[in-house]
């Protein structure tokens, strides 16, 4: 049934013959029959260009402080590390001041902070050159895309009827990652050519902009963009929130394989290029395709398992396609290639299947949500989205304790058996609204 009539008069507690009555003789939209709400579609639309807009730099900010504005490596490398600790922060407080204040007003304030952060970015501290200004502005302005898209994230789970749920929040992964950084990356490459990089820079922050507008004033239907009834009461509710870690801790373990879910892959980030170009022979170029390649298909993985999990089941997908298959695909990245050497084709699709395992995580959004209360969901999603904050920090020190590249097998094998507790973890998860239940 369309959610216009069924979801709205359950929420209400209310259900007349007129609502089934429209149930029946209206049949549902294209989008909410691929699993996009239709309510929300100017939001993910407005997701969209707004992760364009913040990817925009991705792949060529580090080299712009060092050879444009003066800045040591070092100096560039604390940069975007203190950007880091703010957008691990983001992540947190997105979720939690959603609960406190509605996902719609954390999406305004994170859109403006990264719109006037970045201005002050890039006219005192990169027109008028003044470093600390550049650094502080810009990490800043770290809080700014998790607020937007977690916060929305958020509003996706509070707006969709269970059943939809999982292709919902596929929808959000495949619009974020979409974005940042594929189709971002893919704009600054033809603009900087042609207008620069600082007006590339300005190109998306207009992005960042129209991305706002359209989604805080497209969504019409704003039943869910408030607080939550729970949490509304200011300091309180606030620290009602901070304690869903002992409150809830089947919500705790759900975080915790968010964790294991991406801490591997951005543990590979730092080591990867290391071992498949020195080590096995790939060219940097080759690498950099196979790279482009397998995480083109994640995006598109990502799309999928949401629609898979809302017939398979969340925990299923989660346990099998996601911790399982992404163990077995870490181990199918190492050593196939030892063993072929500099084979791209079999190493592509090895390193698609870990590829595609990490989207098999994707339903872990619906289903951690899903565990507590309606009014709990805010406070959920921001552990849930920490713990995805944490994993950018967790991998590159992992590597560091472990010993970089040169330990590459043993890394290898802490990555499998991380995945292989999160498989065991999931057996702790449970939620009624899983279609797998």
């Amino acid at each position: 049934m369309p959610l216009s009539c069924s979801y709205a008069t359950v929420l209400r507690g209310k259900i007349t013959m007129n609502d089934i009555s429209q149930a029946e003789v209206s049949p549902p939209s294209f989008l909410d029959r691929i699993g996009l709400p239709a309510h929300l579609f100017p939001g993910f639309l407005g997701l969209l260009l707004f992760m364009i807009g913040d990817g925009v730099e991705s792949n060529y900010f580090s080299p712009f402080l060092v050879d444009s504005q003066g800045f040591s490596e070092g100096s560039a490398a604390l940069t975007i590390s203190l950007y880091g600790v703010f957008a691990t922060i983001g992540s947190w407080f997105a979720g939690t001041l959603s609960a406190v204040l509605g996902p719609r007003k954390v999406m305004l304030i994170g859109a403006l902070s990264w719109v006037v952060f970045e201005a002050v970015f890039l006219t005192i501290g990169v027109q008028a050159g003044v470093h600390w200004v550049a650094v502080a502005s810009y990490a800043i302005r770290g809080i700014g895309y998790p607020f937007f898209a977690y916060a929305f994230l958020v509003w996706v789970n509070l707006a969709t009827p269970a059943h939809q749920r999982g292709s919902s929040v596929g929808w959000f992964w495949f619009a974020f990652g979409a974005g940042l950084p594929t189709l971002g990356s893919l704009l600054a490459s033809f603009t900087i050519p042609m207008i620069g990089e600082v007006l590339t820079f300005w190109l998306g922050t207009v992005l960042i902009a129209v991305g706002a507008g359209v989604a805080l004033l497209g969504i019409r239907d704003l039943r869910h963009a408030g607080p939550a009834a729970q949490n509304g009461n200011g300091l309180a509710g606030f620290k009602h929130a901070l304690t869903i870690i002992w409150r809830r801790p089947r919500v705790t373990a759900g975080a915790v394989v968010r964790l294991v879910n991406t801490t591997p892959n951005f543990a590979l980030f730092v080591v990867a290029p290391f071992f498949f170009i020195h080590q096995i022979g790939f060219t940097q170029s080759q690498y950099l395709q196979i790279v482009t390649l397998v995480y083109t298909a994640n995006i598109f993985a990502n799309l999928a398992f949401g629609v898979i999990g809302d017939r398979f089941g969340w925990k299923r997908t989660v346990t099998w396609f996601g911790c399982v298959m992404s163990g077995i695909g870490v181990l199918a990245l190492y050593y196939i290639p030892l063993w072929v050497g500099p084979n791209y084709l079999l190493t592509a699709i090895c390193w698609a299947i870990f590829a595609i395992g990490l989207a098999g995580f994707v339903p872990l959004t619906a289903l951690v949500p899903s565990m507590v209360p309606p009014a709990e969901r805010g406070n959920a999603l921001a552990l849930y989205t920490l713990a995805a904050g944490l994993a950018a920090f967790l991998g590159p020190a992992l590597v560091a304790v472990v010993g970089g590249a040169g330990r590459m097998e043993l890394l290898i094998w802490i990555f499998a058996a991380m995945y292989l507790g999160g498989a065991l973890l999931c057996l702790y998860l449970s939620s009624s609204e899983d279609p797998g239940y």
